[in-house]
């Protein structure tokens, strides 16, 4: 069955459905990762988006039980060049095609996504709908021009979780803020040993005070940071009475809450092979990152400085307050998947807590 993708901007994509018939829209982006697809396509980050692998071959190893970052794809639609229809892995339960028609999410593949990541890369980012219906260009052209402002949209209600819930480990008590956690943020704290209470994107710090919390880590999600009021609300009043680690969406509702400004990228950055300076240590990291926003430099207030930087195009990567006990970090220390380097980052945290 043919399916197509159109953008805003009126260039078309013609190719193969691969995953459930009919129509979505969404922020059309590109991942250069080699690997990794399934924890990918299960990262909460990702919902309200249509993604382009840069890979060539998607699906090869199939889709198995252990590697998924939260209960469903968050996603809107996925394109690849080719997606494996025969995967060969022990661990598989069932083929990428299947999974995307089984959680009905669109999926494109037979086109030259070279040309497409090309376009979003000069262009940046737009809408766009991928859709396996007969409806006219023009139509479908006007649907795209009528939808809702992606940075305008907020994305945290829809993938953050409704109760709290625990993993007890023992030690330490962390609570995380899920803006759209991956499951393996909360899996590096409790490997650690600790206490892992995971509670919704609107707790308050009153809430999250009465859980008694040894630190608090803000986590990743989806869209612009500042269509999450109560976040920032709830980590402006945090700050400075316990430690706090923010991750990828979670460092900027940090630095927003502390009087910083953050702004959309032209692309983002979404891939497992980003390195990153870390300015303390002199040395660089490879590091796993998916976002659209960074942290505006020239506002950081007094007291929050930057530790790293990324070294493609020097956007911020990393923040410290050590009076208010605060780091947070722009990319995903937890690497899955991608590179360990800055795995350290967790227990630097707990460092933190216990000084």
């Amino acid at each position: 069955m043919e399916a197509r993708l159109i953008l805003e901007d009126g260039t078309l994509f013609r190719g193969f459905s691969r995953g459930a018939r009919g129509e979505t829209w969404g922020e059309v982006v590109f991942n250069t990762s080699m690997t990794g697809y399934q924890e990918i396509l299960t990262d909460p980050s990702y919902c309200g988006q249509i993604l382009v692998m840069t890979f060539p071959l998607i699906g090869n190893y199939g889709i198995n039980d252990e590697d998924f970052e939260s209960r469903r794809p968050f996603l809107r639609g996925f394109i690849a060049r080719e997606f494996c229809t025969k995967p060969n892995n022990w661990r598989q339960v069932m083929s990428i095609g299947d999974y995307l028609k089984e959680n009905k999410i669109i999926a494109l593949d037979g086109i030259d996504t070279r040309a497409l990541t090309r376009h979003l890369r000069e262009n940046g980012t737009m809408k766009g709908i991928l859709t396996t219906e007969d409806t006219p260009e023009q139509m479908l052209l006007k649907k795209i021009r009528e939808m809702p402002n992606i940075s305008e949209t907020a994305f945290v209600p829809e993938v953050t979780i409704k109760e709290p819930y625990t993993w007890d480990n023992g030690g330490r008590h962390v609570v995380i803020i899920d803006l759209g956690l991956k499951l393996s943020i909360a899996r590096s704290f409790h490997n650690a040993g600790c206490r892992v209470t995971v509670v919704p994107a609107f707790f308050s710090a009153g809430e999250i005070m009465n859980l008694h919390p040894d630190g608090v880590v803000v986590s990743n999600g989806p869209g612009n940071p500042e269509n999450v009021p109560e976040a920032i609300q709830t980590v402006s009043d945090l700050a400075g009475k316990i430690p706090l680690m923010g991750i990828c969406l979670g460092h900027q509702i940090i630095a927003l809450a502390l009087g910083a400004k953050t702004y959309k990228l032209k692309f983002g950055h979404r891939g497992a092979n980003h390195p990153v300076r870390d300015l303390i240590k002199n040395k660089v990291y490879i590091s796993s990152q998916n976002h659209g926003y960074a942290v505006d430099e020239n506002s950081l207030p007094p007291g929050l400085e930057v530790t790293q930087r990324n070294l493609n195009d020097e956007t911020v990567e990393g923040l410290m307050d050590t009076k208010k006990k605060i780091i947070a970090v722009q990319y995903h220390p937890e690497a899955c998947s991608g590179p360990s380097d800055s795995g350290y980052l967790f227990q630097r945290f707990l460092e933190e807590i216990e000084a």
